[in-house]
């Protein structure tokens, strides 16, 4: 089985970049700078929370929903993480409520049913689950310039998950980089460049644009079937702080990925340690899907040489909360 990093891309950040193993990266004031400049505050409203989902117009949902051709849906998400295991410090909790062996103790008679309890933590590196705009601040400040004091210990009041209350709903586009670069994986740590975003785009005859929802493979689950878990701070691939501005250019809606769309670790920039996190949700405004399962999708992409299709996605109507667990479907 072969493995892999990501070439790196030799596009020049700024005179202030500094060179990492070969690569340039931006300096923590270019970092400052790339922040403001990708900012869609106030971009619809000064009350607005809805940031980048603005882009998924009902027009163009109703025209990805022509994507769909064959009717087979697929599931992106994870199983239920109730295992303890290196990614999974704190496994969640499935419980029987009433089971079968007591079926008849509802005290209906006549009725028999089964009842169980699930419960999650669901931020982290083991649940398939989209990231709210209140889940990340920078200085203090979250998207749309609200105040990080907006989030209580009651929940938040600005930036909610119900901001997607009525579901993220449009075209999906898939970007293999292990494809692209022949292998079954990337390396933990490995950086993906916008030139490796062009070049997949290429190769799969693709372009992300507007309103669309970007998935970025990166071969996290081949990985970790040959090679067992890993815990995710030893290193996760994932998009190089230049793709932030890449983003903010193609006006995609959402941003999801197998891992956590940041490479991990990322000591290169100081203070700016998830780029993808603090520039896309606090400044773009993207609602982040992490820890998808990508793998049965890029076959089916590859199967039908198509690599964009109908997605939806459905969070919990949690009133105040920072995120929720999702079961995304890519639909052919």
């Amino acid at each position: 089985m072969n493995n892999g990093r990501s070439d790196e891309g030799d596009e020049t950040v700024s005179a202030g970049a500094v060179v990492q193993g070969g690569r340039q990266t931006p300096a923590p004031a270019d970092m400052e700078r790339l922040f403001e400049a990708v900012k869609n505050w106030g971009r619809w409203g000064a009350a607005d929370e809805r940031g980048a989902l603005n882009f998924i117009t009902p027009d163009k949902t109703a025209a990805a929903a022509k994507l769909i051709r064959e009717g087979v849906p697929v599931s992106c998400a994870l199983e239920f993480p109730t295992r303890p295991a290196p990614d999974n410090p704190r496994p969640a909790q499935h419980m029987m409520m009433v089971a079968g062996d007591a079926c008849t103790a509802s005290g209906i008679p006549g009725m028999e049913s089964a009842m169980d309890f699930i419960g999650v933590a669901f931020h982290g590196m083991a649940v398939s689950h989209i990231d709210a705009l209140c889940h990340v601040f920078v200085k203090e400040t979250m998207y749309n310039g609200f105040p990080a004091a907006d989030v209580k210990s009651t929940g938040a009041n600005k930036n909610s998950i119900m901001a997607a209350k009525n579901g993220v709903v449009g075209r999906g586009v898939l970007l293999d980089i292990p494809r692209l670069k022949g292998v079954d994986w990337l390396d933990i740590g490995a950086r993906i460049s916008p030139d490796d975003l062009e070049a997949a785009e290429a190769a799969q005859n693709v372009r992300a644009g507007e309103g669309d929802i970007l998935l970025i493979s990166t071969g996290r689950d081949a990985r970790r079937a040959a090679r067992g878990a890993w815990p995710p701070m030893d290193g996760l691939a994932g998009l190089d702080a230049r793709a932030v501005p890449w983003l903010h250019e193609r006006r995609v809606a959402a941003l999801g990925s197998d891992g956590v769309s940041d490479a991990i670790p990322n000591p290169d920039t100081e203070g700016w340690p998830m780029p993808i996190h603090q520039c896309g949700i606090v400044a773009i405004g993207l609602h982040l899907l992490d820890n998808l399962r990508l793998d049965a999708l890029a076959a089916a992409c590859a199967e039908r040489n198509r690599w964009e299709f109908f997605f939806t996605l459905a969070p919990l109507r949690v009133k105040r909360g920072t995120g929720s667990p999702v079961n995304p479907l890519a639909i052919f």
